[in-house]
């Protein structure tokens, strides 16, 4: 295999070619246009105000990335505290491992670390739901209840914002997602965001920008430690069709990612008219809001009752 071309910033041998923008970067320069460019996404979302920013917290590649520029963006400013959230969904040899990075992590950066369980919220683990019915679902239940109790932290500690570490190809799958099963009320729903409704935390996401094979080698060559397991239900996700999909597409069309962001943005100011239609109302359960007479969560709260009685 012939080596890469020098990086196109200095003489150094660059570790990787960006195709979308015909770069070759060695490690220095790729970290720093990682930093420049979610510095400038941070602040194009309205920056870190004062008072707590929580921040979801996985013990993954993303997440640590995001945790660790965060405090390396606040460090700083005494008017920010940083709290950081991890969800316990419940799967046995994969998020216990996970936890452990978490806690070690925060650790080292001096970050309040909280833990929510999901069993303690649905009243059972995902491995329990998985042996209830394996047709259930475990990654639609999963993400209902780890945005739920995400929520429900945020506004447990009052926090301003909560940062997800959602990157360019997490956020290009979601759009793509929405798109094609005309889901424009979900659309209008996906961070970053400028308003939300009472109850909702705004949303910041500031990797959306960053590829993931390059927060995977800004991770790798800042020598951060994360938790590198996939989650073993991951492969039945309807998710994992659409990154293969999209995968095909920016193989074929480098650029196909950052042209899905953009016609998000361009689709934004519209958006609001999707949930204008349906109205947003409070759940009669649970008195979170909804747009219908139960949310999501207390939904699928009820079929695991039903799946358990």
């Amino acid at each position: 295999m012939p080596p890469l071309a020098p990086c196109d910033a200095c003489p150094k041998p660059s570790i990787t070619w960006l195709r979308y923008s015909g770069q070759h970067l060695c490690a220095a320069h790729l970290q720093e246009s990682v930093e420049r460019r979610v510095k400038k996404e941070l602040k194009k979302q309205g920056g870190l105000p004062p008072g707590r920013i929580g921040v979801a917290y996985s013990g993954g590649k993303d997440s640590t990335t995001v945790l660790r520029l965060l405090h390396d963006v606040a460090g700083d400013r005494p008017d920010v505290e940083i709290v950081a959230l991890t969800v316990d969904e419940g799967i046995a040899g994969y998020r216990p491992v996970a936890l452990e990075v978490a806690t070690k992590v925060t650790a080292q950066l001096g970050i309040r670390h909280e833990v929510r369980r999901v069993k303690d919220f649905a009243g059972v683990t995902m491995d329990e739901v998985h042996a209830l019915d394996s047709d259930l679902g475990q990654c639609s239940f999963c993400g209902v209840f780890r945005r739920r109790l995400m929520n429900d932290f945020a506004n447990e500690v009052g926090a301003a914002r909560l940062v997800t570490g959602h990157n360019l190809d997490d956020t290009a799958q979601t759009i793509l997602m929405n798109l094609c099963s005309a889901d424009l009320e979900k659309l209008a729903k996906l961070g970053p965001h400028d308003v939300t409704k009472p109850g909702l935390v705004p949303r910041l996401t500031p990797l959306r920008v960053i590829p993931e094979t390059e927060v995977y080698l800004y991770a790798l060559t800042k020598g951060f430690t994360w938790h590198d397991e996939e989650c073993p239900y991951s492969v039945n996700a309807q998710r994992a069709v659409y990154r293969d999909v999209l995968y095909k597409l920016e193989e074929a069309r480098p650029g196909t990612r950052h042209a899905l962001l953009r016609t998000f943005e361009e689709l934004k100011p519209l958006l609001p008219d999707a949930l204008a239609r349906d109205g947003m109302r409070e759940c009669v359960r649970c008195g979170e809001p909804s747009s219908g007479t139960l949310c999501k969560a207390c939904q699928f709260r009820e079929r695991i009752a039903a799946a358990t009685a």
